[in-house]
């Protein structure tokens, strides 16, 4: 036994000498012999090696079993925790594809007057969150910074009234009807070019802007004055294009927007004089998150209208908008984006950001009442509401994909 023990020592003594020789690669793992267990004890070279300052971490029983067990660093993280950062980092994009996945298998669940009422729970006290939080987040300074931006806001809403009609609308309609005459009905091209003259939407622009790490101020100004012009222009843009008189509910459609945009932000405002604004900052991270959970459901909501009330087109025509509008969305949109971004414009990339998702949008709460009031009565009234029924999950779906792009950039032009 005492030749066995004097030959172990000699051998450990040999080892130790050898990880402790000199390296031209930097620190080395030495060892000793634990007296109290009879069993080696290494340090091996802590992460002062990688560039910190821990120094030497001893490793016992535990390296010794993660060797034996075949283990690797066992500060990498684990399957668990990867899966959680991927989940957190692609929340948005997942929940779109759980929120259509669940509208398809179950519409009737998730329709305007279904027993969960989503019309009221999401489209009217989801959207007040929204411009309430909206209101919370911003400074006084921001919003007045924002509409005082003449030259920017008279952009996008020349970009809005201007471009959308007469640049798209009108060509892409009389194109069609000339050279591809089988591809669309008549009253369908109309509802094309109706659609290029609403103003733009009102919580989806500024979510989207808002993840995108946009100008929430420019987006939430450039969505109150759309809104508002459009009460105005788009019937003067029809009147021009089909020549019928237009009565509106004006007063009717003023205290709309005043109520479900205006009012939300002022109340917003005045909370930020009050502790709710240090709650606010302190858990934004979770209202932040809310907001997104809150587009989800008017995606879902969205979606479970659409399949369960269809559009009443047949199957060419369906096949042919679901290409047109996807394209005309994502040109119109990556277009404008270019456009003011150009240093010629000299405005910020989170304005840049903002002005495109304000400028290629077009609003469905704004615009199918508004459709509704001056084609009342028509035959084609369907065919009228018809792309516009379309694009407004599309805009949806598809500004949320580039959700990421956009933020890359705004992150990249801060740093």
């Amino acid at each position: 036994k005492m030749k066995a023990a004097a030959l172990f020592l000699l051998l450990l003594s040999s080892t130790s000498a050898f990880l402790r020789a000199p390296s031209n690669n930097g620190p080395v793992a030495s060892c000793r012999l634990n007296n109290s267990q009879k069993q080696p004890r290494c340090a091996f070279p802590g992460p002062s090696h990688f560039g910190t300052n821990d120094g030497l971490r001893v490793a016992g029983d535990d390296v010794v079993s993660n060797i034996r067990g075949g283990g690797g660093d066992a500060t990498s993280p684990s399957i668990v925790a990867k899966s959680k950062a991927f989940i957190s980092k692609n929340f948005f994009l997942i929940g779109m594809g759980v929120a259509v996945s669940f509208a398809k298998l179950l519409p009737e669940l998730g329709k305007n007057g279904s027993i969960l009422r989503p019309e009221l729970f999401i489209g009217k006290y989801g959207v007040t969150i929204i411009f309430l939080l909206s209101g919370l987040s911003l400074k006084l300074s921001e919003l007045t910074n924002a509409a005082a931006n003449l030259k920017l806001n008279g952009l996008i809403q020349l970009m809005t009234f201007g471009a959308w009609p007469f640049l798209v609308g009108v060509p892409l309609t009389k194109g069609l009807e000339l050279f591809a005459p089988s591809l669309l009905s008549k009253p369908l091209l109309e509802g094309l070019l109706i659609l290029t003259c609403l103003p733009t939407t009102i919580n989806m622009c500024i979510i989207l802007t808002s993840a995108s790490g946009g100008n929430v101020a420019t987006s939430l100004c450039n969505t109150v004055i759309s809104n508002m012009a459009g009460i105005f222009l788009t019937p003067a843009l029809l009147l021009r294009f089909f020549g019928t008189t237009i009565e509106l509910p004006f007063f009717e459609l003023v205290s709309k927007l005043c109520n479900k945009v205006l009012l939300p932000v002022a109340v917003g405002q005045a909370l930020r004089a009050t502790p709710v604004k240090e709650f606010y900052t302190k858990h934004s991270s979770f209202f932040k998150r809310l907001q997104e959970v809150v587009l989800l459901g008017i995606v879902w909501n969205a979606f479970c209208n659409a399949f369960s009330k269809g559009l009443g087109l047949d199957l060419g025509n369906a096949i042919t908008l679901f290409t047109i509008l996807p394209l005309l969305h994502i040109g119109s949109l990556m277009t404008f984006f270019t456009f003011f971004k150009s240093k010629l414009l000299n405005v910020s990339p989170g304005e840049a950001v903002a002005a495109a998702f304000c400028s290629s949008h077009k609003t469905l709460a704004f615009g199918l009442p508004l459709i509704n009031t001056i084609f009342e009565g028509n035959p084609n009234l369907a065919a009228y509401c018809a792309p516009l029924m379309l694009i407004h999950p599309l805009q949806l779906v598809l500004g949320s994909l580039l959700v990421p792009y956009f933020k890359t950039y705004t992150e990249e032009s801060q740093e």
